[in-house]
């Protein structure tokens, strides 16, 4: 399962986002940035944002 911390993307948020391959996690952080923060994730955000993706245990 991997994961991302939307605190470790900057933002003082204690949401998580979970799911099984980077492109889910990246459309679930995306629609996150987007509907709580009103960010729109662009190519180059979504680039930083796959190396802040975490693989669980």
């Amino acid at each position: 399962m991997k994961t991302l911390h939307c605190s470790d993307a900057g933002f003082d948020c204690k949401a998580v986002v979970q799911a099984e391959t980077v492109e889910e996690i990246l459309a679930q952080a995306a629609e996150h940035a987007k509907t709580v923060h009103g960010v729109s994730v662009t190519p180059e955000l979504a680039e930083q944002i796959k190396g802040l993706i975490k693989e669980e245990k």
